[in-house]
């Protein structure tokens, strides 16, 4: 049963944080100061008012455009801003407790990490680490799980990638999985505890084959040097592998 009026809380809620989320997604790899400052025009400078930082609102009124210059606007605005709505909507709506604004973060956190590492192959300790935290903590009333689970979840996720990430560097001499994707996995064990780590996995590793023969049926080249945003389909596969871990488990 959907509450409206905690649904239409955790909304409004999301769309302010999309807003700022998608501000860090695009300006955070470049250097860019995201919390300091007045927000501006990417185009010409202009420092925004506030009838342009109504987020969803603004750039549809505008056209996606800036009013001054008629530069265009980042379409990942809009889209970050709607789904991190949808997702507070959801949460607090159905949830509306501590544990609903728990899923809400949980939610908004991996959505700016599949983004990032979608587009910049980067999961930031910044972002990661918070999200482990979260799951020992506001996490205790979001997913029933017990906290030595989570304890042990979060040690098993970090040390299963960690493994086999120092494994495919001892035997290629190079990289070929970021720790960034190793903290992650570790934070989704604190939320979800040891025993959904092998259905996230799985689940994320069929969603990445998945991309890749999407990507060969279209003709790209795919390579041993291809590299694929592993924290991006962790990210994807998290709840539903958590879901699904509770389906088989009977939990």
């Amino acid at each position: 049963m959907i509450h409206p009026l905690a649904a239409m809380l955790g909304g409004v809620a999301g769309a302010i944080s999309g807003s700022f989320l998608a501000t860090l997604i695009l300006r955070w790899p470049q250097g860019r100061r995201v919390a300091r400052g007045r927000s501006a025009c990417d185009g010409c400078g202009r420092v925004l008012g506030v009838r342009d930082l109504v987020p969803l609102l603004s750039a549809l009124v505008q056209g996606g455009k800036c009013r001054t210059c008629g530069a265009a606007i980042d379409p990942l605005h809009g889209r970050v801003e709607a789904s991190c709505a949808v997702i507070g909507a959801l949460a607090l709506g159905l949830v509306p407790d501590p544990g609903g604004l728990g899923w809400a973060l949980l939610g908004w956190l991996l959505l700016t990490l599949a983004v990032l590492d979608k587009r910049h192959f980067w999961l930031p300790d910044a972002l990661t680490l918070p999200l482990a935290f979260l799951g020992f903590t506001i996490g205790l009333w979001t997913t029933d799980i017990a906290m030595a689970d989570r304890v042990i979840g979060a040690v098993a996720g970090y040390a299963m990638l960690l493994i086999v990430a120092l494994g495919y560097r001892a035997l290629r001499g190079r990289e070929g999985l970021g720790l960034g994707d190793a903290k992650l996995l570790g934070a989704l064990g604190a939320w979800f505890g040891w025993q959904a780590l092998p259905f996230i996995l799985l689940l994320a590793a069929s969603l990445g084959l998945a991309a890749v023969l999407a990507a060969m049926s279209v003709g790209r080249s795919i390579g041993g040097a291809t590299r694929v945003p592993l924290g991006t389909f962790l990210s994807m596969a998290a709840v539903p592998g958590w879901w699904l871990s509770a389906l088989a488990l009977g939990s």
